[in-house]
């Protein structure tokens, strides 16, 4: 499993583990070989994010498909944005290209880099211990079976946290508005230290203070509907 596939299963995991549809499935009906990879995946949004968070993030906010769903959320905001930049007579961004947001498409990079911001906006709580630490190294471990991928994820989340260095991975304002927007979904952005965090990280990856509005506006919407 490569970076892209691995992150599609950890933003797709939240609804399907907590439906008692997929727990009640039975070999062979459709989803069934999906099960166990989607169980674990789950486990492992569960110890990154917290049970209560998981509920929010993959229970509301990508419900309706992991990375694609990521995708086009961001890709909304980022249009909606430029469209303000063109109508205010500010110097706009280029228009974005709706396949840099698409999971089949974008590059193994590009998915490395939202794994990263989700990774550490987990931990931007505090919550994550070292016996939780390990366990998610070894969750992850047996969803991602390359050697090197597995020691990018153990030393990404043994990292220290710093905006700066998670921002260093945005190779675009496209790839900057998926980080910052997965953060923004699993963040509780009313605690002091995570909404410190994500002001951070915004400065970071240099986000115009009206994309980074656009951003957050599309996060509320996509947890409010249920």
């Amino acid at each position: 499993m490569n970076a892209k596939s691995l992150l599609d299963q950890l933003l797709s995991s939240g609804q399907s583990v907590l439906s008692n549809t997929l727990g009640n499935q039975a070999p062979g009906k459709p989803g069934a070989a999906n099960f166990g990879t989607g169980l674990l995946a789950g486990g492992v949004l569960g110890l990154l994010l917290g049970d209560k968070r998981v509920r929010k993030f993959g229970g509301k906010a990508l419900a309706y498909g992991g990375a694609a769903a990521l995708g086009a959320l961001a890709f909304r905001a980022y249009s909606n944005w430029q469209q303000q930049q063109s109508a205010s007579g500010s110097a706009a961004a280029a228009p974005p290209q709706a396949a840099q947001f698409l999971p089949a498409l974008v590059s193994e990079d590009h998915s490395r880099a939202v794994l990263k911001a989700l990774i550490a906006a987990a931990k931007s709580d505090g919550h994550i211990d070292a016996r939780e630490r390990g366990l998610i190294e070894e969750k992850l471990a047996a969803l991602a079976d390359e050697p090197e991928l597995h020691s990018w994820i153990d030393a990404e989340v043994a990292r220290p946290l710093d905006p700066a260095e998670v921002a260093a991975a945005a190779s675009s304002m496209e790839v900057a508005s998926e980080m910052y927007l997965v953060s923004v979904l699993a963040v509780d952005a009313e605690s002091f230290m995570e909404r410190a965090y994500l002001d951070a990280l915004a400065m970071k990856l240099n986000l115009p203070a009206d994309l980074k509005m656009q951003l957050e506006t599309e996060a509320k919407q996509a947890l409010a509907a249920a």
